[in-house]
């Protein structure tokens, strides 16, 4: 167990860490699967050129990129890490001047700023999901939608049996080999267990003021969106 300064300095060293080889393993380690996800989540929200977008927990802008892609373009990034929005301003030229360093439970933005809030993979790492929840709802424009895509767990057992093989013993020697750093691909598998056996996004939503929330799981259950409408 860790406390709310030891997560968030563990997850701002990991990520500082493997920038550089962050969407190399994302499309090698999800057989470009990832990109589906995104693109599905996006079409589900209904998202489009009247948004103005949130993109929390951005890394190096994926999430933010397939938006801009359907038209959206007042798109605002937000990250922990220094090192992934960096990464996030080399891949785009219009991503400079709309990226913050910060966390989701510590918003810098007025009340009912935005209309969209994307999150991609990383609720897992927020310190306090339902602060980040509160932060949301907050920041959210009256009928806002936030929009999280997010790891768990198959519910088939046979899927679910193969799946933690390849993510107990595959994806960490893979990431750590080519990332350089063991920590960050020992640390994910940990993350989606604790995550899929802890954590109700649903109930999280809704103790955090959302209206409606529904989910929908992806390949297998190894994915699932979330939309939950302020």
């Amino acid at each position: 167990m860790v406390n709310n300064s030891e997560k968030k300095n563990q997850v701002n060293r990991i990520f500082d860490s493997i920038a550089h080889r962050y969407d190399l393993l994302n499309r090698l380690l999800s057989a470009g699967v990832d990109i589906y996800w995104r693109k599905k989540a996006l079409r589900m929200s209904n998202i489009n050129s009247d948004a103005i977008l949130l993109d929390v927990a951005c890394g190096t802008g994926d999430f933010a990129i397939e938006a801009k892609k359907l038209g959206v373009t007042r798109i605002t990034g937000a990250d922990l890490s220094l090192n992934m929005l960096k990464f996030f301003n080399k891949k785009s030229d219009w991503s400079k001047g709309n990226m913050v360093k910060t966390v989701a439970e510590n918003l810098p933005f007025s009340d009912s700023t935005f209309s969209h809030i994307t999150v991609a993979f990383g609720v897992r790492n927020f310190y306090n999901i339902l602060e980040g929840f509160e932060n949301f709802n907050r920041v959210l424009k009256d009928d806002g939608i936030a929009i999280v895509l997010e790891f768990q767990l198959p519910e088939n057992k046979l899927i679910r049996k193969l799946y933690l093989f390849y993510f107990n013993k595959l994806l960490p020697a893979i990431g750590s080999f080519v990332s350089k750093d063991k920590e960050a691909y020992s640390y994910l598998p940990e993350s989606v267990e604790k995550f899929d056996s802890e954590i109700n996004l649903v109930d999280l939503f809704k103790k955090a003021g959302f209206c409606k929330v529904q989910t929908k799981r992806l390949t297998f259950g190894i994915a699932q969106v979330t939309i939950a409408a302020k």
